[in-house]
């Protein structure tokens, strides 16, 4: 039986049934960080949601990020204090709700000069006064000797210091499924391949929603007193819904990021290195491999779920890592995995991507819908409760405050993962490396995913065979590109065993969800051809 508040793809159809028998607070398109947050925001304080995604939930921006819970060091440097002192703070406060989603990492800024790490120190310092950063938090400064024992791949001839300073390491997606999970366990109904094509108005009003399931073709009608566009990139398509002479208000960005075995690229810590056109990069270890991003390029081709990622994109991330790190030069071929996303800025005329500001913005259509747009991953709880309170003013009414927040799904431990891992591996005869992966992405809830299965899904992996029905059960998975990206996250960090994981995923999924034998192949090639569309830049096929 599914867990209290589960998004189950098992009862879709009577999930459906349930957006159209009543009327809900809110209607809230789009399940993204953005939908999620507020889902969860608002039925803690008592709201009936409904949250309607009309890809996968993170299927757009939420799961294409740097994964970083960050305040945006670089943010002070274009003026945003308010913004950076208000992620800075949200750091601990994510790591209290979920601290395998909020993972304590070193941050390594090399300098040049020291007078460059006198210049950075400044930052630093201000930064972490802003984010009330705890003193053994606090930065460090690197010489030769640190880099050569903490880091010895950085380059020192180069680079002779180095400013260290905490930021958190998250999954985005699975972060987006917990709030997601929090909000249905208050009450909240969520479902994903939900496409809503209408908005719909009475007396010049928004009353609700029109939708179609893409799985069923059902066309269903979800009554609400609020509509709440978090579509993140697609929100200018939600608000010509409402009207169609929105003006537009977007300028998108492409960001992508390429992963590399960390055999190959062996660093211990995420790096800050600057690109040719001074951009900063961040290179991250993540297990068993280190990830390299992001590009930020202006994206006019449309609102693209899945942008290309081309040579130009790939090469801009590698130029500037032989510089950086006493390494052979690395090359397009020897890239195993790549992500590309599209940013929601908003767009401020005559200026760059990189110029733009990453503050959110709420605005309110002809019909009342409530549109948020922009911000930070970090941010998307005092967006939340920004949007809410433009909800109550639409209303004449006061919310009131919600009750203390419990700790997300998984996140109800103290923050030592490592602990948490090794009791793991202990109680289950899990090996470590499995045991880590699993408490990374499930947190205390990784006992409930091996009570499905804890055998290895394909040899040598550390994916077990529980993760696919409980992403069935439990988080709402529908294909196996679901399972295999956003459940398991096995496209980037696993990238050595993904390939061998698709056809006992697909095998699972149409046991669980009685798919014939043709829909298991579609589902199987639409993950490889997924696969071989993100690496053609290299000529690599899966």
């Amino acid at each position: 039986m599914p867990s209290p508040g589960a998004i189950s793809t098992l009862s879709r159809a009577s999930t459906l049934d349930e957006f159209e028998r009543g009327t809900f607070d809110l209607a809230i398109v789009g399940g993204g960080i953005t939908g999620a947050g507020i889902a969860r925001e608002a039925s803690l304080r008592g709201l009936r949601v409904a949250v309607l995604e009309a890809e996968d939930f993170a299927s757009g921006t939420s799961s294409r990020s740097s994964k970083l819970i960050h305040g945006g060091l670089r943010y002070l440097a274009l003026g945003d204090v308010a913004l950076v002192r208000e992620t800075a703070l949200e750091r601990k406060e994510i790591f209290r709700l979920a601290p395998h989603l909020a993972e304590r990492r070193w941050m390594v800024v090399p300098s040049r000069s020291r007078a460059g790490l006198m210049k950075l120190r400044l930052g630093v310092t201000t930064y972490e006064k802003l984010g009330a950063v705890e003193d053994a938090d606090v930065h460090m400064n690197w010489s030769r000797d640190d880099m050569a024992e903490h880091e010895p791949l950085l380059n020192s001839e180069t680079y002779p210091y180095a400013c260290t300073y905490r930021e958190y390491l998250t999954d985005d997606a699975r972060l987006v499924l917990a709030n997601l999970r929090g909000a249905t366990m208050q009450g909240a109904t969520a479902l994903n391949h939900l496409r809503v094509n209408k908005i719909l108005q009475e007396q010049g009003v928004a009353s609700g929603v029109e939708a179609v399931c893409s799985e069923s073709q059902r066309r269903i009608t979800v009554k609400a007193r609020n509509v709440i566009n978090a579509a993140g990139p697609w929100i200018e398509a939600i608000r010509t819904m409402e009207n169609a002479h929105a003006v537009k208000l977007l300028q998108l960005s492409k960001g992508v990021h390429i992963v590399f075995d960390a055999e190959r690229l062996p660093i211990k810590n995420m790096i800050v290195v600057s690109a040719q056109d001074g951009r900063t990069i961040f290179v991250i270890r993540r297990g068993p491999v280190v990830y390299v991003g992001t590009t930020d390029t202006a994206y006019d081709e449309g609102y693209d779920v899945w942008p290309s990622i081309t040579s130009s994109d790939v090469e801009y991330l590698l130029e500037p890592l032989p510089r950086l790190l006493d390494i052979e030069p690395l090359k397009s071929e020897n890239v195993l995995a790549a992500w590309a996303g599209l940013r929601p800025l908003i767009a401020q005329p005559g200026k760059k991507t990189t110029e733009i500001s990453r503050k959110d913005e709420i605005l309110v259509g002809d019909g009342q819908v409530v549109t948020i747009a922009g911000g930070k991953l970090t941010g998307y709880r005092p967006m939340a409760r920004r949007t809410l309170e433009e909800i109550a003013k639409l209303r004449n009414e006061n919310f009131g405050a919600r009750p203390d927040e419990d700790p997300l799904p998984g996140g109800d431990f103290d923050g030592d993962l490592d602990a948490l891992a090794a009791r793991l591996a202990q109680e289950s005869g899990l090996g470590a490396e499995t045991a880590i992966r699993l408490c990374r992405l499930y947190g205390t809830e990784a006992r409930d995913v091996l009570s499905y299965g804890a055998n290895p899904i394909a040899e040598a992996s550390t994916i077990v065979s529980g993760e696919v029905e409980w992403a069935v059960r439990e988080e709402g998975a529908a294909t196996a590109e679901d399972v295999i990206y956003r459940r398991m996250r096995a496209t980037i960090y696993d990238p050595q065993v993904r390939d061998a994981a698709i056809r006992p995923v697909a095998l699972k999924m149409g046991e669980l969800l009685s798919w014939d034998a043709a829909r298991i192949d579609r589902e199987i090639e639409g993950v490889r051809s997924r696969i071989d569309s993100e690496l053609a830049f290299a000529g690599v096929n899966s």
